[in-house]
């Protein structure tokens, strides 16, 4: 698990970032990485990382805190097609989890999905995260993790 780990996006590994490709069909179930970084750009609360293995990048996630009740949220997390089915993604939300409710001194992360994406839904709940029976402003499915 180690071997998994973060760094902010730079012009080190911004370009390599934004290459980031999901396997075909996906796509539908996030945005782009330059969506993302245009949010993220837009509201400072976004906080875009690369994610990392070893020295390799191989995948991009993005979260943040807002308001005055520090509503956290891992917003988006997405593994290059070509690291995807080898467990990367999961090593990366347990290590987020830790590193955002750290962060921000929260026990409760918040997240949301594309009720089709059944995959991510199974993956979450496997991590612990729950449905809290409430979509958000564009019909995602809430989830709710409690550290």
């Amino acid at each position: 698990m180690d071997r998994i780990s973060f760094r902010d996006i730079d012009s080190s590994n911004e370009r390599i970032v934004r290459s980031i490709k999901l396997k075909p069909g996906q796509e539908k179930f996030i945005e782009t990485v330059d969506e993302c970084l245009k949010e993220a750009h837009t509201y400072q609360e976004w906080h875009p990382v690369a994610i990392y293995y070893d020295k390799e990048i191989v995948g991009f996630a993005m979260y943040g805190s807002f308001g005055p009740n520090k509503d956290t949220w891992i917003d988006r997390i997405m593994i290059d097609e070509k690291y995807q089915g080898k467990g990367l993604g999961r090593i990366a939300m347990i290590k987020l989890i830790d590193i955002v409710s750290m962060e921000y001194g929260v026990n409760v992360i918040y997240l949301s999905i594309i009720e089709e994406n059944r995959a991510a839904q199974h993956l979450y709940e496997s991590l612990g995260f729950e449905y809290i029976n409430e979509k958000d402003p564009n019909g995602e499915l809430i989830f709710k993790y409690t550290v």
